[in-house]
């Protein structure tokens, strides 16, 4: 009975998939020829503004490649819903798109027993050695790879200038957390705003990337449970320490630095500074306005001397489904899109991301003008290039789309905004429910 009521819900959402969602009737599926001879080819996403980087990146090949032409299809979908149907048109067989992004915590789902998403080496091999090749293996299984990697996401710390000096505190003399909460006690006393904010909502994006920075994780490299060792026990008193011992921190307005009322406080001046991936730039942009001249860009402080001063965190696998009708045109495109030196130039033009591909760190045109640099200045690249050694790989196993929600919605919630449990009591009970 159990079998047929697993079949009965497999077969619902199959049939939900078709029903709901789509921008059109026929924005899901494999894509095929047209009768004027042009491919179409269709692509799912997540993030409304990657298909920005696509619609361009089609424009460009169509351009060039006139005798293979491509009609992109795309569809935009929220989080959830588009990592479900994705899941459940790959096990079904049917329904899913010929190219999908997906997000990198989700990534392990795709890799269960045999991957039902084409594998990528022939195309990453040769160019690797140009890129920072820990984005490429949170998207691998077994030495091959299955996706193509959006950003480096290296996470730097965002400051507010204008309350730092208010404050007497200069960025650059910040260089451990030591200092960093010296300079937060001089900034609560000046201005009496805090020098940061902590995700304990619903996102990952303060915990995380601390304990990442100090080279561990949820899981070892072996995908044993290290979710309660040491160091993250360590890490999560720190950041208790910050809001309730020092007292230079608070819980980010809205849980979490992507809520609307996030915006509007720091929009208004509201913290000193923020620590979060690089690909955060673009919701300043978009979202903060009135910071615009305001905010510097630097390393995170250190643990320790000659610790790292970053975290690769966050990320968009784009993948080939076994479902494409044209796979090699598929895997030609995401090639041209995202592996080529111009593909990667225009990862930062159009979505202000650091390219995973190294080399074009010092290219002039990551120096022109453009929204980011008149909004943060134009030593945005100068201060991460120096960082690409410094970032280490995420260890994702099968289980860490669980450990992920078990942090962000028990962990942080119940050691830093209830104050129910000690760090090691919530660390070492969620590590045991991974365990089991």
């Amino acid at each position: 009975m159990k079998r047929f009521a697993r079949l009965f819900i497999v077969l619902s959402l199959v049939f939900a998939l078709f029903l709901s969602g789509c921008s059109s009737s026929d924005s899901s599926g494999s894509g095929g020829e047209t009768e004027d001879g042009v491919t179409k080819i269709t692509l799912w996403s997540y993030i409304p503004m990657h298909l920005d980087f696509y619609k361009d990146a089609v424009e460009r090949w169509n351009k060039e490649f006139p005798d293979r032409q491509i009609e992109l299809e795309t569809t935009n979908y929220p989080y959830a819903d588009m990592h479900n149907k994705l899941l459940v048109s790959l096990q079904s067989g049917v329904g899913a798109p010929d190219i999908s992004d997906v997000e990198f915590s989700q990534f392990p789902n795709l890799l269960k027993g045999k991957p039902q998403v084409l594998e990528l080496n022939d195309i990453v091999e040769p160019v690797k050695e140009q890129f920072v090749e820990s984005r490429f293996d949170i998207y691998s299984k077994d030495g091959k790879y299955y996706g193509l990697p959006t950003h480096v996401g290296a996470t730097v710390m965002y400051y507010n200038k204008e309350i730092l000096d208010e404050a007497g505190v200069n960025a650059d003399d910040i260089v451990t957390w030591d200092d960093y909460v010296e300079a937060g006690k001089k900034v609560v006393e000046a201005t009496g705003k805090p020098m940061t904010t902590l995700d304990v909502g619903g996102r990952p994006w303060t915990y995380w990337p601390l304990i990442s920075q100090r080279g561990s994780d949820f899981f070892g490299k072996d995908g044993e449970v290290t979710l309660d060792n040491e160091i993250n026990e360590e890490t999560l008193q720190f950041m208790y320490d910050l809001v309730h011992t020092d007292k230079i921190a608070q819980m980010a307005p809205g849980g979490h630095s992507h809520s609307e009322e996030y915006y509007g406080f720091m929009n208004q001046g509201g913290a000193a500074s923020i620590l979060m991936p690089f690909w955060y730039m673009g919701r300043f942009v978009d979202y903060m306005p009135d910071l615009k001249g305001k905010m510097i860009i630097r390393p995170l402080p250190v643990w320790e001397e000659g610790g790292n001063r970053s975290a690769g965190m966050g990320g968009t696998g784009t993948v080939i489904t076994n479902q494409a009708k044209n796979p090699e045109l598929a895997k030609d495109f995401l090639e041209y899109a995202k592996l080529t030196k111009e593909g990667n130039i225009q990862l930062w033009n159009i979505l202000g991301f650091d390219p995973p591909r190294w080399d074009v760190w010092d290219a002039p045109e990551l120096r022109e003008p453009n929204k980011f640099t008149e909004y943060f200045g134009e030593d945005i690249f100068d201060t991460i290039s120096e960082l690409k050694d410094e970032i280490v790989p995420v260890n994702l196993t099968e289980k860490s789309p669980e450990a992920r929600s078990i942090v962000e919605n028990n962990v942080l919630f119940e050691v830093i905004e209830t104050q129910e449990k000690t760090p090691k009591e919530a660390l070492k009970e969620a590590a045991d429910k991974l365990r089991q």
